[in-house]
C-alpha cells in the first residue's frame, strides 16, 4: 500500500490535470475560507455584544452545544433537498460547525478582560464603542485567534462532504475511491487532508502567538556574585 500511495502522489496526472491536487487542494481550501469568513461574521459580533454587556450568556451555552450536536451530513442532506445542489448547502452545513468555537472564543475573550481596566477606560470618559474596540478587543484577540484556529480545522477535516454533492475538494478522492474501490486514492485523499489541517494549525498557532501579549523572555542579571534570572515582561 504504501509504494502504490508513493506511485499514486507522484504520478504526473496528479499534479497537471484539471482535476489534479492542486486544483482540488485550491476548492478545498476555497470552501474552509468562504466557512469560516461567513461564520466569523455571524459569531464575531454576537460574541463581543455578549461578551461586552453581559447579556444573552445563554446563547454561547445552548447554541455553541446546540449545533455541535448536529450531524453534518444528515444536515447537509437537509439543506440540498430544500434548496438544491450547490455551493449554498455545503457552507450552511459546514457553519455549524465553525460557528460555536468563534463565538465561544470571542465571548470568553471580551468577558474575560480584566474589569478594572475596563473600569478604569470608563473613568477616563471612553464611550462603550471605544471600550470594546480600544480594550476589550485588543485583549481578547488571542482566545478569538484560538475560536479561529479550532473552526477552521473542523471545517477542513469535515468539507470533504462537498463531495457528496458533485462539488470538489480533497473529499473527491475519498468519494470516488470509494465508489470505484480504488483505496490508495482514498487514503492519498485522507493523507492529504490530514497534511493540510496539519499545516494549517502551526500557521494559526502562530498567529496566535503573536497576538498574545506579555511575551516572556529571561535574562542573567549578576548580583553580589551571583547570576539570578529575571523575568522580564514584554
Amino acid at each position: 500500500m504504501f509504494s502504490s500511495l508513493i506511485a499514486w502522489f507522484t504520478a504526473s496526472a496528479q499534479w497537471s490535470s484539471t482535476t489534479g491536487i492542486p486544483t482540488r487542494l485550491l476548492q478545498h481550501l476555497g470552501y474552509t475560507a468562504l466557512t469560516v469568513l461567513v461564520a466569523a461574521v455571524i459569531a464575531v459580533p454576537i460574541g463581543l455584544y455578549i461578551g461586552h454587556t453581559g447579556r444573552g450568556r445563554f446563547l454561547v451555552v445552548g447554541l455553541a452545544n446546540g449545533l455541535r450536536a448536529l450531524p453534518e451530513l444528515g444536515v447537509l442532506v437537509l439543506f440540498v433537498l430544500l434548496i438544491g445542489l450547490g455551493l449554498t448547502p455545503v457552507v450552511l452545513a459546514l457553519m455549524l460547525l465553525a460557528i460555536p468555537p468563534l463565538l465561544a472564543g470571542t465571548y470568553a475573550g471580551v468577558s474575560g478582560v480584566d474589569p478594572a481596566a475596563v473600569d478604569a477606560a470608563r473613568g477616563v470618559g471612553m464611550t462603550e464603542r471605544q471600550i470594546l474596540v480600544q480594550v476589550e478587543l485588543p485583549n481578547a484577540l488571542p482566545l478569538m485567534v484560538a475560536g479561529l484556529r479550532t473552526a477552521t480545522l473542523q471545517v477542513v477535516a469535515t468539507a470533504t462532504i462537498a463531495a457528496f454533492v458533485s462539488l470538489g475538494g480533497l473529499g473527491r478522492y475519498i468519494v470516488d475511491g470509494q465508489a470505484q474501490r480504488d483505496f490508495v486514492q482514498m487514503a492519498g485523499g485522507a493523507v492529504l487532508v490530514a497534511l493540510l489541517a496539519i499545516v494549517l494549525e502551526v500557521a494559526l498557532q502562530g498567529l496566535q502567538r503573536a497576538v498574545t501579549p506579555g511575551v516572556r523572555r529571561t535574562r542573567s542579571t549578576p548580583v553580589v556574585g551571583k547570576t539570578d534570572t529575571v523575568t522580564v515582561g514584554g
